[in-house]
């Protein structure tokens, strides 16, 4: 494999590949990058635990539980307001109540988000991690709807953590059977209008058939899978979706027949019964299994494999992914049956990952990430700086749209963007400035990418702020 100068590839390795150089990374890579990313994949995934993080059974219990409690309440304060004069009090007994529900949900937010964001800055397997997250974000839910704000974290944990080194088939199963994904497109109430279930609630209320929601079906095969280039059709969307009817979450009631609240349960009486033909392919109503052959022929499928190799290609080599790595990546896909690691590996040997260093303006997460590591900054040990992601525009785990967070440069250099950054790096500097030698750290932190201009004007800074601030606001700093 062709590479460039080794102590460029140290660089490359732990700012493209990981998530930002911390001081003594670069030494200890030693200009072997391709090998310090291969070592990374040996061994069991991180996995975050402890921190009083929840399982995501037990936060929707909690919910469910929550909400029972809301809805009694709500009826006692009705009650008393029909007796007339407490009414004002019974209005603001259930304006009370419903405050409890965000009060339950924000702590788990913070919490989910602050084990993350230390795991992203201490972690010793950088390349791990930033993997981790770009699944996470090939699976997008976001937190702007419902409860999502309590379950994005356990989802990411359960979903994604455990088989980020594993194979895609498991991953794409563990997804798209969780409750936050469910929740988030809404299948947990999709009924086949030709169910037992719908018949009987037509037989009970003449002239109203329930139907399909076909936002499970089409976003998995649009946004996870074959892609929109896939070559099916509305009626594989159709068809899809029938076969995920009946796919949906267990509640409190169904602990009566051993279901535990909060997990996935498959809902025979509300699947459409029949054969579905999805991309050409029969399926028999095998129930909860026919949704399960369904998503492993996807999973299998060619067009998931260029689709995959090519949006890891954009994110770890450019916005243009170069075809040569985009046809290395989709053989090993292909050739392995979606083993993850070889796909992995596939991408490291590609020479085109190596040749153009700082060619991806980091998102902000990246960017933040990457000055706590390279500064050693201190971290809260119960949460994350939330609100500074926010202000810099990306609030953790709410991309706001099933697509995830756009991984182009253009999406994130607008000119208020970037002067955000600046503003917060200045920040950053007027407060640990005489702590830190900029002039020391560069070098350090960026390696053999840490241009002329840069390095001068560091160590012409007026002052020990000043010269972090441009540390910070460098364009090698801002790239990876």
């Amino acid at each position: 494999m062709r590479l460039m100068e080794k102590g460029l590839t140290s660089a490359i390795a732990a700012n493209r590949f990981g998530l930002g150089a911390r001081p003594g990374e670069l030494a200890a890579i030693g200009g072997a990058g391709p090998d310090w990313l291969r070592a990374q994949l040996e061994g069991p995934a991180p996995q975050i635990g402890g921190d009083g993080l929840q399982s995501s059974a037990g936060i929707l219990t909690r919910i469910y539980d929550l909400r029972r409690t809301l809805r009694a309440e709500r009826m006692r304060a009705g009650r008393r307001g029909a007796a007339g004069p407490r009414s004002a009090g019974a209005s603001g007994a259930a304006v009370g109540a419903f405050k409890k529900l965000p009060q339950l949900i924000r702590p788990i937010y913070l919490a989910e988000a602050g084990a993350r964001f230390r795991q992203s800055v201490s972690t010793q397997r950088p390349f791990v991690e930033r993997l981790t997250q770009f699944w996470s974000n090939h699976f997008a839910v976001s937190v702007d709807k419902g409860v999502l704000a309590a379950l994005a974290g356990s989802y990411e944990r359960e979903t994604i953590r455990p088989y980020v080194l594993g194979n895609f088939t498991d991953m794409l199963l563990a997804t798209q059977r969780h409750p936050a994904m469910l929740l988030y497109l809404d299948n947990q109430l999709s009924m086949g209008p030709d169910s037992r279930a719908a018949r009987n609630i037509e037989r009970r209320n003449p002239g109203r058939r329930p139907g399909i929601n076909e936002n499970l079906a089409r976003e998995t095969m649009e946004l996870h899978t074959v892609s929109v280039d896939g070559g099916y059709t509305q009626a594989d969307v159709t068809a899809f979706a029938q076969v995920l009817t009946g796919w949906s979450i267990a509640g409190p009631r169904d602990s009566r027949r051993g279901a535990q609240p909060g997990t996935f349960l498959f809902r025979a009486a509300m699947h459409q019964p029949g054969t579905q033909v999805v991309m050409g392919r029969r399926y028999p109503d095998t129930g909860y299994d026919q949704g399960v052959a369904v998503l492993r022929d996807f999973a299998r499928h060619p067009a998931t494999a260029r689709f995959i190799a090519t949006k890891l290609a954009r994110h770890f080599i450019a916005d243009d992914p170069p075809a040569q790595a985009v046809d290395r990546m989709a053989a090993a896909f292909s050739q392995s049956g979606g083993d993850l690691p070889t796909v992995y590996r596939a991408l490291i040997d590609s020479p085109q990952a190596w040749d153009r260093p700082v060619s991806k303006l980091k998102t902000p997460w990246d960017f933040i990430v990457s000055a706590f590591r390279g500064l050693e900054l201190p971290v809260s040990t119960d949460k994350a700086p939330v609100g500074l992601f926010q202000l810099l525009g990306q609030r953790i785990w709410c991309p706001g749209s099933p697509a995830g967070w756009p991984d182009g440069s253009a999406d994130w250099d607008g000119a208020s963007e970037l002067l955000k950054r600046i503003e917060w790096s200045d920040a950053v500097g007027q407060r640990i400035g005489p702590g830190r030698d900029a002039r020391e750290l560069a070098p350090r932190l960026l390696g053999n990418v840490l241009s002329t201009a840069t390095r001068e004007g560091i160590a012409h800074a007026g002052s020990a702020a000043q010269a972090i601030t441009l540390l910070l606001a460098a364009p090698e700093f801002m790239r990876r």
